[in-house]
């Protein structure tokens, strides 16, 4: 769940994928500790730190901040290569694809942090961010060693991340995926309402689901904001369709199109939709 800010206070959680609200906890349910908020950190506090704990260390950050010119990218992960530095700080965009021999450490910090996003394939997605980090670490003569700072230490895609077992991750998610009627099991349609007018999406999303909901089989979920739920200027709403039959997805989406074309009310709003993404 995201938590969301009201007069700079945090004030209640969200689930972007089924809609779900509820109020911020004053304690932690578990603990019942009062210190409770919520997480994030940025590369540029990394740096800071890591420069504070390794003062002899040549450090070098690669994040959107730092690769804005002609060949950005390139240019750090060239001199990274060439050993101009000792550690090099960066996003996802330092994860795949990348060979240097000589790099014997990986530290990955938050790797739960991708689990926490509405999406069916969070776990899945972590675990492939974490492999592939994983990866970067002993590629070369030397042996590598990979740290994983993690707050769902028991969590079946962390697990098997740390132990590179693909096959156990597939059997544990197949069983999620099994229970939850998640794709490749089901089939899912999403539809993402978009407007300048908060009002019209939000109303336009509700009728949607009211029309969606009409069809037998099916079980929607939302609308919600999605996860992005303003950019540009234009608000976003989500619905989420799951159905084993793809066919009835694909008249969902048919029948939504036409009523689109009919109406008159909500000519300022737009639909995209997805198909098991």
């Amino acid at each position: 769940m995201t938590a969301h800010m009201h007069y700079g206070r945090l004030e209640h959680l969200v689930c972007h994928y089924c809609g779900y609200q509820a109020t911020m906890p004053a304690l932690c349910p578990k603990c019942r500790s009062r210190y409770i908020g919520t997480f994030g950190i940025g590369t540029q506090k990394v740096e800071q730190l890591v420069r504070e704990r390794f003062p002899q260390a040549r450090v070098l950050r690669m994040d959107a901040d730092t690769t804005t010119g002609k060949e950005g990218h390139e240019k750090i992960l060239r001199d990274f290569a060439a050993g101009s530095a000792d550690i090099l700080i960066g996003t996802q965009m330092i994860v795949k694809g990348h060979d240097f021999p000589n790099v014997t450490l990986v530290g990955i910090l938050a790797a739960d942090l991708s689990l926490n996003v509405g999406d069916f394939r969070a776990a899945e997605r972590t675990y492939q961010l974490l492999a592939q980090a994983a990866g970067r670490a002993g590629r070369g003569e030397k042996p590598g060693d990979v740290v994983l700072q993690t707050y769902q230490p028991e969590h079946y895609s962390i697990v098997s991340a740390a132990k590179q077992d693909y096959l156990g991750f597939y059997e544990q998610e197949l069983i999620q995926r099994q229970i939850l009627h998640y794709p490749p099991v089901s089939n899912i349609l999403g539809v993402l309402v978009l407007s300048e007018q908060r009002g019209h999406a939000q109303e336009l999303a509700d009728r949607l689901a009211e029309q969606m909901r009409r069809y037998e089989q099916v079980v929607i979920l939302g609308p919600a904001p999605a996860s992005l739920s303003k950019a540009k200027d234009v608000y976003r709403y989500v619905i989420y369709a799951k159905c084993a039959d793809y066919r009835i997805l694909r008249q969902i989406k048919n029948g939504l199109e036409q009523y689109m074309k009919a109406q008159e009310t909500y000519r300022d709003c737009r639909l995209q939709f997805d198909f098991n993404l």
